[in-house]
């Protein structure tokens, strides 16, 4: 036992699924804030539908480390799920194995399209959650997910309207047309340009890049 948890129980494959009921019995903590803390990850990883992120909340419920990746559609199984969130755990923070209790908490927010029920993938990104959180000695959090209709924490019945799965096409775009126009050197009296420091037009010098894993 690990835990608290019987890891003899989550071996048979017809278990690596949570119902909705078993999942609100479950004791998983309360967010505090749910709504600021979608908000953050929202932000950070600017999720699109088939993204999941996962997220580590230290005692005070701040996010101290997380990690997105697209997850394989129509996937109801939840070892495979398990596998691909304990890497990430695993690139993106220590365990507390060694720790007699769990510390912190992780936490899952899937970005999806469809209705804003449970559903049977979600049962399986339940099961992933939690036995991924075992393994790398954390406990296991909330389970929210992002959909046309908002976002939703199951087993709380907390739920809003923003963000939602749309929202990452809502951001401001930055293209190279907004830049402000670039006066070449020449152009000021008394000096001349070197053509070899130029810019090639269109082909900014330093382009941007967006981070996965916070």
């Amino acid at each position: 036992m690990i835990h608290g948890l019987d890891r003899g129980q989550l071996s048979s494959a017809t278990s690596r699924s949570i119902g909705l009921e078993s999942w609100a019995i479950a004791g998983v903590p309360l967010l505090r804030a749910p709504r600021d803390l979608v908000t953050e990850l929202h932000q950070r990883h600017l999720p699109q539908p088939g993204t999941t992120v996962i997220a580590v909340l230290d005692r005070d419920h701040r996010v101290v480390a997380s990690a997105s990746a697209s997850a394989r559609p129509h996937v109801t199984d939840g070892w495979q799920h398990r596998n691909v969130l304990l890497t990430q755990l695993r690139q993106i923070t220590h365990h507390d194995l060694r720790l007699p209790a769990p510390r912190r908490t992780a936490i899952l927010l899937r970005c999806r399209d469809g209705q804003a029920g449970w559903s049977e993938q979600d049962g399986a990104w339940m099961w992933a959650l939690r036995d991924a959180a075992t393994l790398h000695g954390l406990r296991c959090g909330a389970y929210v997910t992002l959909t046309p209709a908002g976002w939703h924490v199951f087993g709380e019945g907390r739920s809003g309207r923003t963000p939602h799965a749309g929202s990452w096409t809502e951001r401001p775009l930055h293209t190279v047309s907004e830049l402000p126009r670039r006066v070449p050197v020449a152009d000021h009296p008394g000096r001349q340009s070197h053509p070899k420091h130029a810019a090639h037009p269109g082909h900014p010098a330093h382009p941007g890049q967006e981070l996965s894993s916070a």
